[in-house]
């Protein structure tokens, strides 16, 4: 075996907001990819709107530094359970994993998801804990907790003996002693190059490229991105593409490595570099590109298969068209095809009906970020509830199950612990830090969990925070009950009317605001019962020429609830659609005018 001494592989990982991307800001500052005066924006390494708006990771990304004549190819994976297709993928393209960690919240569901991936693929592991000028940080209480999740994960004896550091990603520092001082990330750089073994490599073996992710470029078409395992890569080589059944020869037209942050053509790649081709536009993850003359295929990528599908449908409201540029089926199995070509881990079949397909993916997160994506790409669709996948074993009906973690207020144990049993939760474990607030784990059914986080930020009043994270399919709970509420559905179309939302407000809560476009069967609030009511939101006041003192004054009216496109997918019913357009997000009878 070889090694490229030269050379580091190194992935990060993470729970969602510990600060993995403004750690990796910091690395690229310190190692001199930005100049002292250039304007940069805050986690550069978050490119989609998306991303910065809601502050996580989506998409994994590559990017490149050199300490000491070391290239260092960082991977910034998403840490969110719902993308972990991405974490699994690019777990095969590193030598080494960077495990960031919250000094005050400590190992949280996906931190456990991420790291257990990375050390069953042997993976020896960095242990930052980041934040420690956080005021309530617990370093060695979290310290503690980690080295129990490694050990509950059977980390091997190789394994646990790992390098940790303590860090203020924030302001760019990195220590070896919690209450030491530091100006820079220098220890955090030498603890890369000593704990991360170069890439190592049989130089006698022909070409092995691993495509671990996808990219398209309207220029060169689809870009395949991997690491080369053996062999050398060249701008023009014929290579053989082999995946499953399939062997097509193929032609590499262009070759990219990764430097700072963009890819730069190169005419070689050396066995052990993280690198890009583009000319092959059958290519698909998991794929190996290895010699014609000497083929030798690796092994392919498995990952785990969804848990949750919902079926998006042609938006078929009366308001339909009026926001959108692409509203027809073939439309939507475009999109949907073009996201099967580089994300692995959704599923798109055709649903019953013909304007219908049934979209399954690993979670609510992961579906909520295609249907935001496609609706500002000027796409309109009905979207239904999420139903969860279940399966039938040996013995019996089987559903998904998953962890659940809860942080809260001592006074809110109560409410949250009965409204999880009602779920047909089951709590596993209680930790009190005599801080004043509590963490609770439950194992819940995932159906149990739709639509609870809406409900559960409401009992909490805002304070508690809740973390799940599939654990595995587990018996079917049996039914649960539905949403307590009715709904307040408009009985005509046109426009809601001040004088009617006033007199409607003591029936419930209202969705909408004078002046909004409404529809027949468009529901336009909660009812304070728990049937259904049909409601004329547009009646206007009966003018006559018989005035009185103050009955004219200015109606006082509360302000409408309004959904984000994931609450309103929690609190629609199996009778239910959210509309989804450029412009706005509705909710509707999936049968208008009953």
């Amino acid at each position: 075996m070889t090694f490229r001494d030269d050379l580091r592989n190194l992935a990060i990982i993470a729970h969602v907001d510990h600060g993995k991307t403004t750690l990796v800001d910091a690395m690229l500052w310190q190692s001199g990819v930005f100049r002292s005066n250039e304007r940069v924006a805050a986690r550069v390494m978050d490119r989609m709107d998306l991303e910065r708006e809601k502050g996580i990771t989506i998409m994994a990304k590559n990017a490149a530094i050199t300490y000491r004549g070391v290239k260092i190819n960082i991977v910034d994976t998403p840490g969110h359970a719902d993308f972990g297709g991405e974490v699994e993928r690019i777990l095969n393209m590193v030598d080494g994993v960077l495990l960031l960690v919250d000094a005050a919240e400590g190992p949280l569901p996906q931190t456990r998801f991420v790291l257990g991936k990375a050390l069953a693929a042997g993976l020896p592991p960095i242990v930052v804990i980041n934040k420690i000028d956080r005021p309530d940080r617990r370093i060695q209480e979290v310290l503690n907790e980690v080295y129990d999740l490694f050990i509950d994960l059977d980390a091997t004896e190789e394994q646990l003996e790992l390098p940790i550091l303590y860090t203020n990603a924030k302001a760019g520092i990195a220590l070896t002693d919690p209450e030491g001082s530091g100006t820079d990330l220098e220890p955090l750089f030498e603890a890369i190059l000593t704990a991360v073994p170069p890439p190592r490599f049989d130089p006698v073996k022909p070409l092995q490229f691993l495509v671990t992710t996808l990219d398209y470029s309207d220029f060169v078409g689809r870009i395949a991105v991997g690491k080369v395992v053996s062999g050398q890569l060249r701008r023009g080589q014929e290579v053989l593409l082999v995946g499953g059944d399939r062997r097509t020869p193929a032609r590499v037209s262009l070759v990219y490595t990764f430097n700072d942050l963009e890819r730069q053509e190169g005419e070689v790649v050396q066995a052990g570099d993280i690198a890009a081709v583009a000319g092959i536009p059958s290519v698909f993850i998991g794929d190996t590109l290895t010699d014609p003359a000497d083929p030798r295929p690796l092994p392919g990528i498995r990952v785990e298969e969804p848990t949750l599908a919902m079926i998006f449908s042609v938006n078929s409201s009366p308001l339909a068209g009026r926001d959108g540029k692409f509203l027809t089926s073939r439309h939507l199995r475009e999109r949907l095809d073009k996201e099967l070509r580089h994300n692995v881990s959704i599923r798109v079949e055709d649903a019953e009906g013909r304007d219908a397909f049934r979209v399954s993916a690993r979670g609510e997160l992961q579906l909520a970020v295609l249907v935001e994506m496609m609706r500002r790409e000027g796409f309109e669709l009905s979207i239904s509830k999420p139903q969860v996948i279940t399966r039938q074993s040996d013995a019996g009906l089987e559903e998904p199950m998953e962890q659940a973690v809860v942080d809260l207020p001592e006074e809110y144990v109560g409410i949250v612990t009965e409204k999880l049993g009602s779920r047909r939760g089951r709590m596993t474990r209680m930790i009190n830090h005599g801080s004043g607030r509590v963490r609770l784990e439950f194992e819940v059914p995932s159906r149990g969990l739709i639509g609870f986080r809406s409900q559960f930020l409401t009992d909490t009043r805002g304070t508690g925070i809740l973390h799940t994270l599939f654990v595995g399919y587990g018996p079917h709970a049996g039914p649960l009950a539905g949403r307590p509420n009715g709904v307040l559905v408009s009985d005509r179309a046109g426009r809601a009317v001040t004088y009617a939302i006033y007199h409607l407000q003591p029936r419930g809560v209202i969705f909408v605001n004078p002046g909004d476009p409404v529809y027949d069967g468009m529901i336009v609030g909660e009812n304070s019962r728990a049937d259904d009511m049909r409601v004329n939101i547009t009646k206007e006041k009966k003018l006559t020429n018989m005035r009185a003192a103050g009955s004219d004054e200015a109606l006082r009216l509360v302000p409408p609830r309004r959904f984000t496109l994931e609450q309103a997918m929690e609190y629609i019913a199996e009778d239910e659609l959210v509309e989804v357009t450029p412009g706005a997000i509705r909710l509707r009878k999936r049968e208008l005018g009953r």
